[in-house]
C-alpha cells in the first residue's frame, strides 16, 4: 500500500477492448497507463471493460504486474457509454446483449480475485415502461451476483445519479437491492454522484462503511483532480477509518488535459490529507 495510506490507492484506466479511453480515468493505452502510475506512486488500478472474459486476465494480469501494480477492481461503465447496452433498454436483445458483457467482466474480475462493479450500465427509464425495467434490471442484476459469487468474485453496486440512471441513485436505495439479493455484494460509492444528489458524502461513508468495498474520489465541485487542503479529505479518511474500511480507494475524475499531472495531484493531496491526521 502506499505509504502515508492505510488502503490501498488505484486510479482509472482503461483495458484494451476499450473504443477509447474512457473520460474519466488515464487517457494513456493501458500499458504505458500502469508504468506512469507506479512512477507516482500508487498501488494498483480499477480496470474499465467493455467486451472481456476470463480468457483476458493472464494478458491483463501481466500488463499491470509488470508495472507493479495490482488490479483492485472490474468497472464495466464502457458497456453503456461506448456501445450504449443496457439492462433496461426496450429490446430484450440488447438487454440480453449488456448482461452478456457484464456476465463476462464478472467471470474475468473472478480469474482476477477481485470485485465487479455496476453503474450506468442499467440504464433510464422510459415514460410507460418504468415497472417492467425495474424488473428486467432486478433480474439481470441477481443473476450478475450470482455469477461473480460462483466465480470467485463479488458484484459491487455503484449508486448514481439521475444524469445516469434511473435506477438506485442513494446509498440507501442501492442496500436495499444488495439485501435482496441471494448472493454477497457491496457498494462503491462515488462522491461525485453522492454530491449530485444532494447526499454528504462523509455521511454516507460513515453509515455504510461496512458494505463499501471501494470509494471513488474526486473534487467537490469541478469532478476534476483533488486539491491539496480540501476539507473534505480528512473527514473522509476519518470516517473510513473509524468504520473499519477494508476496501481501496479509486481516483475518478476528469484529467484536465494531463493525466501524469492530474494523477500527480490527487495522489498528493490524499497523502497530504492523512499526513494531516498523524
Amino acid at each position: 500500500m502506499t505509504a502515508a495510506l492505510p488502503w490501498p490507492l488505484a486510479y482509472t484506466v482503461s483495458g484494451d477492448d476499450c473504443v477509447s479511453p474512457m473520460p474519466l480515468g488515464h487517457t494513456a493505452p493501458l500499458a504505458e497507463a500502469v508504468r506512469d502510475l507506479a512512477e507516482l506512486g500508487y498501488d494498483g488500478v480499477e480496470v474499465q471493460v467493455r467486451e472481456v472474459g476470463a480468457q483476458d486476465a493472464e494478458a491483463l494480469t501481466r500488463t499491470v504486474e509488470t508495472a507493479g501494480l495490482k488490479v483492485l477492481g472490474i468497472g464495466t461503465g464502457p458497456v453503456a457509454a461506448q456501445d450504449r447496452l443496457t439492462l433496461t433498454d426496450p429490446s430484450a436483445d440488447v438487454r440480453r446483449h449488456a448482461l452478456f458483457r457484464l456476465l463476462g467482466a464478472a467471470r474475468l474480475a473472478g480469474e482476477l480475485g477481485v470485485p465487479v462493479s455496476l453503474g450506468q450500465t442499467r440504464g433510464t427509464f422510459l415514460p410507460g415502461l418504468e415497472d417492467m425495467q425495474r424488473l428486467w434490471a432486478e433480474r439481470a442484476v441477481a443473476q450478475l451476483a450470482e455469477e461473480a459469487a460462483a466465480r470467485g468474485s463479488r458484484l459491487l453496486l455503484e449508486p448514481q445519479s439521475r444524469a445516469n440512471t434511473s435506477l438506485w441513485h442513494t446509498p440507501e436505495e442501492a442496500v436495499a437491492v444488495i439485501d435482496s439479493l441471494d448472493a454477497p455484494a457491496g457498494l462503491v460509492l462515488d462522491t461525485h454522484h453522492l454530491d449530485a444528489e444532494g447526499v454528504d458524502a462523509v455521511r454516507a461513508v460513515t453509515d455504510h462503511t461496512g458494505v463499501t468495498g471501494c470509494l471513488q474520489l474526486a473534487a467537490a465541485s469541478t469532478r476534476g483532480p483533488l486539491t491539496v487542503g480540501d476539507p473534505r479529505l480528512p473527514a473522509l479518511i476519518s470516517a473510513l477509518r473509524t468504520g473499519g474500511f477494508t476496501g481501496w480507494l479509486t481516483l475518478e475524475h476528469t484529467q484536465e488535459g494531463d493525466s501524469t499531472k492530474a494523477a500527480a495531484r490527487s495522489w498528493t493531496a490524499l497523502t497530504d490529507a492523512v499526513s494531516a491526521l498523524s
